[in-house]
């Protein structure tokens, strides 16, 4: 999947880059309106994460152009939360609305949901590993049927490493997308929440260890 991404904060565009890079998207970043515009047919993009704060055209008339060229899902991002302006970027052709501060995980659960609704496949809304199922759109895990009760940063980790599904996930990445550092200091912390998922899916192998790398889901 193809993320065209429209921020001119390059520090931030930067980081969105990279946890979408992470995820298993395809990214690429633009600084303004004016480039997007420029190479939307060229990209190709499956979803448009578009800035509407941008320095040189107004983000509502650049979706009303992307939305004019293409029927590409676009997913707005805003630092204004208030209804009218959420109901103008509906308008102007988003598909969906997203205000800053964003989170990674609602970030990701937004997109695959846009996604979803506009290819009726392509993402999963849901990934098993044995009678376990990890539901990423609504955030509750699963055991032969019966919902385990984790915290939001259990679910957070999991949800990480089903994003990436049968891929290792290095530890500094998980650090940085589910606690938002990169600080090796806060191993222990991963590691103890790696050791508390286990223990709630009881003799389960959910999450395997590969050894001076870092976790994935079992296969």
């Amino acid at each position: 999947m193809r993320v065209l991404l429209v921020e001119d904060d390059a520090v931030l565009g930067d980081a969105l880059r990279r946890t979408l890079t992470r995820a298993g998207y395809t990214t690429r970043l633009v600084g303004s309106g004016g480039e997007c515009l420029a190479v939307l047919d060229e990209a190709e993009p499956d979803v448009v994460l578009l800035d509407m704060g941008l320095p040189d055209r107004d983000g509502l008339g650049v979706c009303r152009e992307i939305r004019g060229r293409s029927r590409v899902p676009i997913l707005a991002i805003t630092g204004r939360g208030d209804v009218d302006a959420r109901v103008q970027g509906l308008r102007s052709g988003a598909d969906d609305y997203l205000v800053k501060p964003v989170s990674t995980d609602e970030l990701l659960a937004r997109i695959e949901a846009v996604l979803r609704r506009s290819t009726g496949a392509a993402v999963a809304a849901d990934v098993h590993v044995g009678d376990v199922t990890v539901h990423l759109d609504r955030r509750v895990v699963t055991a032969a049927g019966a919902e385990i009760a984790v915290t939001r940063k259990e679910f957070d980790l999991l949800a990480a490493l089903a994003r990436r599904e049968g891929a290792v996930v290095e530890r500094a990445e998980l650090l940085e997308q589910v606690w938002g550092t990169t600080d090796a200091s806060a191993a222990r912390t991963l590691e103890a929440h790696v050791a508390s998922l286990r223990s709630k899916l009881g003799a389960r192998e959910v999450v395997s260890t590969v050894r001076g790398v870092g976790y994935r889901l079992a296969r």
